[in-house]
């Protein structure tokens, strides 16, 4: 990790307050829960990760090795990334003040079919397990095995659903038999590869089940009978921690009952025995293809945290701290995104997104300032009533008396400080005096007198990436580069090979009646063809002829996209769930071939009766407007073809592309529907992860080296909805604060950077719509500007604190800091704007107010350029004072580049 400028630092460097013991200060802030435990020891010729512990709990905290404790966990799911990416992840959670990774357990992933088991690639949790405990983190373990989490089919494997007599989550003997064996599966794994705490390893949680107290009524008496025996089949596995359960009331006593929501502050267990558990924050929220972009604003992530420790919340999680990608077809349904970023404070590529990342961390520090107090609590807090919607709750082990100052008390003490009006700026006396609240915020008071940190101000740095982030503030809207091949000179080179519409062989048959989508599919593929035949009269002709009419092919309801073929070409198309499909078709004399294909875009992942919701065609399919009666051919011997023949045939891998005709696209050449594309690509330059632009294209999968990287699909989401701003104060849900309105839902779409060559990358689509593969580009992303504002009145740096040998909290007289840190690989080389006095606007939109220190530019680029981070104190010793009485702010804005080496190594040696 790169270090602040060195003690060797230039004159104007230290000039600008640079400390030598920064970044040590920083690292004792931030340092993980096992090792502030005494638990963590290091690995040693493949020795434990930690001394053995026992993880107990008492009703205010989960106890780690007897010692309470006030946790902090990362939700990152190991498929969504690839295992390359896995160390820089957790390290980035734990950076960001993180003790615990949180993931599900997908069955699907890990049973394809039934008693196969694989536990390789982004499914090797064996592995995942290890890199956790190699970085001194715990890990929460959610087993479910239900998961919903946007995946495919709720993280259910399909062969499930064909089982005699099955039916999911309720008191039914086939499925109890099956969750069990997998279940018993995970638990005998990690026992096997000593991964629970009491073995030396990182597990010191794990769930069962998953939200069904959402759906449990739907069940009746079986639910209850279901949810009894769920708990006593994971406690009889004797894993030697406790079992969650979120969302569910009625959770045994044996059990930890859980919140999942986007505040948790009002949420107490069912149980004065069981701590108070956050499993679910939702930081942000999942997107639809057609649909807008959610976000949810740092300050109101920081709020609910904030407010679920102050009232006494012991253990919260991100969901999610990387959100990632549905690679391949893991998306969930129907019609949800490859991407799964969840506007989470790590990207979907694992960049750090600014603010939130470094205000959240900036949050967690001081959470962790307030713990020593926060266990010594046994009950309730002291609470105290500050205003009609203020109030306060004291943290500490005696009464306090709030009328006086907390100076030179030697007690341990922590206050949070809430104002929760959405509008009002407040001030309130206490300790002594006066504090000014922003409206809907928490300052944190680790020592019941300074404050460290308040959640309605933001002093992290902002990122602006090279690629459409789809933020309402901080995008960048830059024109990308057209992708580079390696063959054809400086033209795109393309070549074509078209898909067979319907009937191709293989695993085709021929069936009377229209068959469910699933159970002819077994999900291998998104594909499923329908051929039939229909004769037509010279007399139908005749009669449409001298209407002016054509008829119309009517299904009462599909699902997700429906596609109508005549005598192979495209008439029409459909997309919802379960809608009515009218599509006027042309017909000629004699017969006709009929193909209709079924696609799923994401099995449904949530609700009740899950394997009672199948896909493709329900009801009657008729033919309409003839001249003297309808046709139904719901009866009719329907040929069935599951898949693609390009999709079976493999010719998007390296290796098979002699399994095709492949054609050179020219230049004038029209983009039909139902074409495959491929073409050679050389990989961006640098290490940082790429993202490819696919919004010229209409609907398809894109593989790359034989990678599936998802399905994509150019769906714009609607005008209304969004608005350039957002203001964060007040009760957050899913639609508010969206952006992305009138554009592609996903334009953009990760490549992760071990897929790819330097050169000779093949990129093969499956394009079902037609589009101009021509204008496909390639980016590498990265953080290409960072700004910052400060004030010279804001809070002291987080690393300016301390415990004192008694626990309390202490703090170091020490000026605000203005920080700034480009992404792993790349250095600030210049800085396009500084100014230290009375600025104005925003990132991207600086401007030098009357009052400017003529000295700033010079001084921070002195400071900054050619290092990966640095660090300004925001005072007038360093700058002078431009205009004495006023309050002066720092705002700067610097680009970031690509190392070179030179500075940046000599911070780490």
């Amino acid at each position: 990790m790169a270090a602040s400028p060195s003690p060797g630092a230039s004159r104007g460097q230290r000039a600008l307050g640079f400390r030598p013991h920064l970044l040590l200060l920083l690292l004792m802030v931030g340092c993980s829960a096992a090792a502030a435990a005494g638990v963590l020891r290091q690995v040693v010729d493949g020795g434990n990760f930690f001394e053995p512990f026992n993880v107990t709990y008492d009703h205010r905290a989960v106890r780690i090795g007897g010692e309470r404790r006030m946790l902090i966990s990362a939700g990152l799911h190991y498929p969504r990334a690839t295992p390359e990416m896995w160390p820089s992840l957790i390290a980035k959670c734990k950076e960001g003040g993180a003790d615990v990774i949180e993931t599900y357990v997908f069955w699907n992933g890990h049973e394809p079919a039934k008693g196969q088991y694989y536990f390789e690639e982004r499914f090797d949790l064996v592995k995942f397990a290890k890199l956790v405990a190699a970085e001194g983190l715990f890990l929460f373990l959610r087993i479910g095995p239900y998961a919903c989490a946007e995946w495919n089919f709720g993280g259910f494997p399909v062969w499930l659903r064909d089982i005699p007599g099955i039916e999911f989550r309720t008191d039914n003997e086939p499925f109890k038999a099956e969750m069990q064996t997998f279940v018993t599966k995970i638990v005998h794994l990690m026992k096997a590869e000593m991964l629970y705490s009491w073995q030396g390893g990182p597990i010191i949680l794990q769930q069962i089940e998953n939200e069904y107290g959402n759906i449990q009524g739907k069940y009746g008496e079986a639910g209850k009978r279901y949810i009894q025996w769920a708990a006593h089949m994971a406690l009889g596995l004797d894993t030697g921690i406790p079992w969650t359960m979120c969302r569910q009331t009625d959770a045994p006593e044996q059990i930890i009952d859980t919140c999942n929501a986007f505040y948790c502050d009002g949420f107490k267990p069912n149980s004065y025995n069981k701590p108070t558990i956050w499993t679910e924050d939702w930081d942000g929220w999942y997107a639809d293809w057609g649909g807008p972009l959610p976000h949810r604003p740092a300050e109101d992530s920081a709020f609910a945290v904030a407010r679920f420790y102050q009232h006494g919340g012991s253990l919260q999680n991100y969901y999610m701290y990387f959100g990632g990608t549905n690679f391949v077809r893991t998306a969930g349904g129907p019609l949800q995104l490859t991407s799964y970023d969840y506007d989470a404070p790590i990207d979907e590529y694992g960049i750090l997104r600014q603010p939130k990342w470094g205000h959240l961390k900036d949050l967690h520090a001081a959470i962790k300032l307030c713990e020593p107090a926060l266990i010594a609590v046994n009950d309730s807090p002291q609470y105290v009533k500050l205003g009609s919607m203020q109030e306060a709750h004291i943290y500490s082990k005696g009464q306090v008396h709030t009328n006086g100052s907390m100076g030179g008390n030697a007690q341990i003490c922590s206050a949070f400080l809430a104002n929760i009006d959405e509008h009002k700026y407040v001030s309130v006396w206490i300790f002594g005096k006066s504090y000014s609240l922003p409206p809907w915020s928490v300052s944190i008071l680790p020592d019941c007198e300074n404050v460290a940190f308040n959640t309605a101000q933001v002093g992290a740095q902002t990122s602006v990436f090279t690629i459409e982030s789809g933020s309402p503030s901080h995008s960048s809207r830059h024109k990308p580069s057209i992708l580079s091949l390696t063959v054809g000179g400086p033209l795109c080179t393309w070549w074509t090979s078209k898909e067979t519409i319907g009937t191709w062989g293989g695993n085709s048959f021929a069936a009377h009646g229209i068959l469910e989508h699933l159970n002819v599919t077994k999900d291998i593929s998104d594909y499923l063809w329908y051929t039939t035949r229909v004769n037509v009269s010279d007399t139908d002709v005749a009669f449409w002829s001298s209407k002016g009419v054509l008829p119309s092919l009517t299904i009462d309801q599909i699902r997700d996209v429906a596609r109508v073929f005549v005598n192979d070409k495209l008439a029409g198309s459909q997309v919802g769930q379960w809608v009515s499909l009218k599509q006027p078709i042309q017909l000629v004399e004699g017969v006709n071939e009929l193909t209709l294909l079924s696609e799923i875009v994401g099995l449904q992942n949530y609700g009740a009766f899950l394997e009672k919701d199948g896909a493709g065609f329900r009801g009657q399919v008729k033919l309409t407007g003839l001249s003297d009666r309808d046709i139904d051919l719901t009866n009719s011997l329907w040929t069935y073809q599951v898949g693609l023949k390009g999709e079976f045939s493999m010719i998007y891998a390296p290796g098979k592309q002699g399994c095709a005709e492949w054609s050179r696209m020219l230049k004038d050449d029209v983009q039909s529907p139902f074409t495959w594309y491929k073409t050679m690509f050389n990989a961006p330059e640098g290490t940082d992860p790429v993202a490819i632009d696919l919004g010229s294209m209409g609907k398809g999968q894109a593989w790359v080296n034989g990678h599936l990287i998802g399905r994509y699909w150019s769906l714009v989401a609607p005008e209304s909805g969004c608005s350039s701003s957002c203001y964060y104060p007040g009760a957050y849900n899913e639609r508010k604060c969206q952006s992305n309105c009138g554009m592609p839902s996903q334009n953009w779409y990760h490549i992760p950077r071990e897929w790819l060559k330097k050169s000779d990358n093949l990129l093969v689509l499956f394009e079902e719509t037609g589009g101009d593969p021509s204008q496909i580009s390639l980016e590498a992303h990265y953080a290409k500007t960072v700004c910052s504002r400060i004030s010279e009145n804001y809070y002291p740096p987080l690393s300016a604190w301390s415990h004192l040998a008694s626990g309390r909290a202490s703090v170091n007289t020490a000026t605000p800091e203005l920080r700034l840190q480009c992404d792993d690989g790349h250095v600030i080389s210049e800085i396009t704007f500084a100014s230290y006095g009375t600025p104005s606007g925003r990132c991207q939109n600086f401007s030098k107010g009357n009052c400017h220190a003529s000295s700033t530019l010079d001084l921070v680029t002195e400071a900054c350029v050619g290092y990966n981070k640095c660090a300004i104190s925001v005072s007038n010793d360093v700058f002078g004072d431009p205009c004495r009485g006023v309050l002066k702010d720092l705002a700067v804005e610097a680009k970031c580049s690509p190392s070179s080496g030179s500075r940046e190594l000599r911070d780490e040696m």
